[in-house]
């Protein structure tokens, strides 16, 4: 039923995994592993992983629930699928779950992380978000802006975007949205944060274009781009985070399901108020 969840159990203790900030398909600063064995590069990467508890997050079902919702919304997006498996870390096995993906990168094109990009090409006083308007990656930028403020995304950082370039065709592209796990209740490690957790603060987050707050950025987006959003009935919310239930407390479900509702509500009726 969902083509994003493997549930049969995959060997992966041949993978190395260590800590690689930039990677295409991968970009972050969880353990990352790759395996460039076969006709396709394949990309993976973990939850959080604590030396000593082991692996302690949910950062991986949250990539699969927000893929979901980008889809509903006609957001492109890496694809994720979310994989049941076997793996090895410093001589230690454990049974997870994790992601993996394809590099977005066609053929004759190299990437550079959107802060570098804008280093390079800003003119004199000119934001980020300024520089993106000159390129013509308004829609982009704010359907991005609108996502991060229904997930809380708390870590969209300058290399968390970035800038596709094709010497021989000379075009300019933004990468699909990719590294989206640090979002939801991803900061809830047990039952009582879960249960005290606020599903509508406006918690500081890291964003490289705008403030710290996804709240605040919506109002960085003109009323002409404000998405029209499609009705969300409640099959719709078990639909996008349906399939997990092996891989996540059902408490932590539920509470995710609330948090889509009330934001996607929110987000609906600031357009009808501008």
């Amino acid at each position: 039923m969902y083509k994003d969840i493997i549930y049969e159990i995959k060997d992966l203790r041949y993978l190395k995994w260590s800590k690689i900030r930039k990677s295409s398909g991968t970009a972050g600063s969880f353990l990352k592993a790759y395996d460039d064995s076969g006709i396709v590069k394949k990309y993976y990467k973990l939850s959080d992983y604590d030396t000593v508890k082991g692996i302690v997050g949910h950062e991986c079902v949250n990539e699969i629930i927000v893929q979901r919702l980008m889809d509903v919304l006609g957001i492109d997006h890496l694809e994720y699928r979310l994989i049941n498996a076997l793996i090895s870390i410093d001589g230690k096995e454990y049974k997870t779950y994790l992601c993996e993906s394809e590099d977005f990168k066609q053929r004759d094109e190299s990437k550079i992380a959107l802060e570098d990009f804008y280093v390079a090409e800003k003119k004199e006083d000119e934001t980020p978000l300024d520089l993106c308007k000159r390129m013509g990656w308004e829609e982009y930028i704010y359907g991005m802006l609108s996502v991060d403020y229904l997930i809380l995304n708390r870590d969209r950082h300058g290399a968390n975007i970035e800038v596709l370039r094709n010497r021989k065709t000379k075009t300019l592209r933004l990468a699909p949205l990719f590294d989206q796990g640090l979002s939801f209740v991803c900061r809830c490690h047990d039952k009582k944060e879960l249960k005290n957790f606020d599903v509508m603060k406006d918690q500081k987050v890291q964003a490289f274009i705008g403030g710290s707050s996804t709240a605040e950025n919506l109002g960085l987006i003109p009323k002409k781009y404000l998405r029209t959003l499609p009705e969300l009935k409640e099959e719709d919310i078990h639909m996008v985070t349906g399939g997990f239930e092996a891989a996540l407390d059902t408490a932590y479900i539920e509470k995710i399901r609330e948090m889509i509702r009330r934001r996607w509500m929110y987000l609906d009726s600031i357009r009808n108020k501008r």
